[in-house]
């Protein structure tokens, strides 16, 4: 991001609408998909940085995330993120891994057609997030104090306002 910041400003942006923007869903549950998106992908970096932003943002956090990355079917979270997450999941190995049996089974925890949609998105979005990362081999830190630094960051001030250089 910082390399070039007249990139970063606008998928800073596309964060800040997608995970911090107006939705039924929580800041917290939006991080979460994000971070379940990224460890699907492998993507260390974006793994330990939302999942970070989304224990600072949830109910018992560390444990919700926790729980989470060791397996959704067993998570303390609700029906309905669990098939949200689901949906996700599947965006993340293709777009066409999702079913009208996946959006239906959404439907009938409760999600609206909208947190479907922007589940979606999220979990597109990360993909490209987390190959960009990746693919020009971002330094991670192993140092979760970096990432709980960052992290307040982003919770005080959103992506946006964490545009490198401004």
């Amino acid at each position: 991001m910082a390399f070039r910041p007249e990139t970063a400003e606008p998928l800073n942006q596309l964060a800040e609408v997608l995970l911090r923007g107006k939705s039924t869903l929580s800041r917290g549950e939006r991080e979460l998909i994000a971070t379940y998106v990224s460890q699907g992908n492998e993507c260390s970096f974006c793994t330990n940085a939302h999942a970070t932003f989304a224990k600072l943002q949830l109910e018992d956090g560390q444990a919700v995330v926790d729980a989470v990355r060791d397996g959704v079917g067993t998570a303390p979270i609700s029906p309905k993120l669990k098939a949200l997450l689901a949906i996700a999941d599947r965006v993340r190995v293709s777009g066409k891994s999702v079913t009208e049996g996946d959006v239906e089974a959404a439907r009938r925890e409760g999600a609206t057609d909208i947190e479907i949609h922007d589940t979606v998105l999220i979990a597109a979005a990360f993909c490209m997030f987390n190959r960009y990362v990746d693919g020009l081999a971002t330094w991670a830190p192993t140092d979760q104090a970096a990432y709980e630094a960052n992290g307040e960051r982003i919770v005080a001030n959103g992506y946006v306002g964490s545009v490198p250089g401004r």
